[in-house]
């Protein structure tokens, strides 16, 4: 269990999504993910805490690049949970094989890429450069549901 306790060692609890079978439903008709063969997809993951916006805003207006990577590593941590939720062990994703993020931003605002590391970042700490870097499209955008600033869907192969 190499990744579920490198969560642990980096003092990271995870969302209880088992309660929450359709974990997306809050924002309309979906399945939190879906598994074919050996791939994995995940819905979006927001950066939320309960139920609660975190880092409401736009980046390069209401936000600064710090806050916009410390909402896509909660992002991170959100999507870490609900790999478990459709694996039930961390440790069955065998690596990233993309992510897709979305960054609300100012017109002007061009580092959507250094919000975008948050996530990868976490990912990398907990699974290894080997499997936790995947390939990586970060968008910058008008706006997303409940003002959230960072948005990701993702795909991993599964052991």
């Amino acid at each position: 269990m190499l990744a579920e306790a490198k969560i642990r060692d980096l003092g990271i609890s995870l969302p209880d999504y088992a309660l929450r079978p359709f974990a997306g439903t809050a924002y309309g008709r979906m399945k939190p993910f879906h598994i074919l063969g050996k791939v994995l997809t995940l819905a979006g993951h927001v950066p939320e805490v309960d139920g609660k916006v975190m880092y409401a805003g736009r980046l390069g207006d209401t936000l600064t690049t710090e806050q916009g990577y410390q909402a896509a590593r909660l992002a991170g941590i959100n999507l870490l949970a609900g790999i478990k939720q459709a694996l039930g062990d961390l440790d069955r994703v065998a690596g990233v094989i993309r992510t897709l993020n979305y960054v609300v931003c100012a017109p002007e605002y061009y580092d959507v890429h250094k919000v975008a590391n948050g996530l990868t970042d976490l990912l990398a700490e907990v699974y290894g450069d080997g499997k936790g870097i995947g390939c990586r499209a970060t968008l910058g955008i008008q706006s997303l549901t409940r003002n959230h600033c960072f948005e990701t869907v993702a795909e991993f192969e599964i052991a």
